[in-house]
């Protein structure tokens, strides 16, 4: 009954392969490949790996690479199935106003936040908290998720490389290394990337608020995504990094339509 959890982002696929589909299942193998180099999974990472009962991923890279990706799982019989958000699945309820529209990747990490909230919920014999879901890569999205599991909404703001790039294509003179993360930057690499990371911060904070004051709860912060670490020293926050979010999503949304 093992199951392949796909991650297809912008940059990179990442993959893991469980012993069961199901919330806690034991990781049996995982890894990450740049998305120039999908097309030799079939001879080289995965090539070795046990054949996947199912298998269970979502893509925001677009359709021809999720093609390119569904030649190379023909290494096995398995049927590929890809996550589409909807109106209602796994016990959440999407609020965005075209609920299909809403990238695979955060309505996974929302049932991934969602199966912490309800195991965090069982451990303690406390009700289930709302969640701030933030996944931090090429984009940052900063995801509101009340307790009863609806999604209220979210924002979506350019990650560190699109910032920098921004301005430099946008002013004279600033294309610098990059710098550090400071209190007050004293020089122009550090005034950037200090500038940057405020921002995001800033924004994720801004929001924590804002859930705590709609649901009278203070949120569970999970945060997620390839430079989420260069947010850990200045999020005032307390929050959990958790890299396999978008795994423990898939586990969930998978657990609960083989239940069906």
């Amino acid at each position: 009954m093992s199951f392949l959890a796909i991650d297809i982002g912008n940059t990179r696929l990442k993959w893991a392969l469980y012993a069961a589909p199901q919330p806690g299942a034991v990781l049996l193998s995982q890894g990450a490949v740049f998305l120039e180099t999908i097309d030799t999974l079939a001879d080289s990472n995965w090539k070795e790996l046990a054949e996947p009962a199912s298998m269970l991923g979502c893509v925001v890279a677009g359709d021809a690479i999720r093609r390119r990706v569904e030649e190379q799982l023909e290494l096995w019989d398995v049927q590929p199935h890809w996550v589409v958000a909807s109106r209602h699945e796994a016990g959440l309820t999407n609020g965005y106003e075209h609920p299909s529209r809403l990238g695979a990747d955060r309505w996974v990490a929302l049932a991934g936040a969602r199966a912490r909230v309800l195991a965090d919920a069982q451990l303690l014999g406390a009700p289930p908290r709302p969640a701030l879901v933030v996944m931090v890569g090429t984009a940052v999205t900063v995801d509101a998720l009340d307790a009863d599991g609806h999604f209220l909404g979210g924002l979506i703001i350019p990650g560190f490389g699109l910032m920098q790039r921004a301005l430099e294509m946008g002013t004279a003179g600033l294309k610098v290394p990059t710098g550090e993360v400071v209190d007050f930057p004293a020089n122009t690499s550090d005034a950037l990337m200090s500038g940057g990371t405020n921002a995001i911060a800033g924004a994720i904070e801004r929001q924590a608020r804002r859930l705590a004051a709609r649901t009278g709860q203070s949120p569970l912060l999970l945060m997620s995504g390839g430079a989420a670490a260069k947010l850990a020293p200045i999020t005032d926050l307390p929050f959990e990094m958790v890299e396999t979010l978008i795994f423990e999503g898939l586990l969930m949304l998978q657990s609960r339509r083989l239940a069906l």
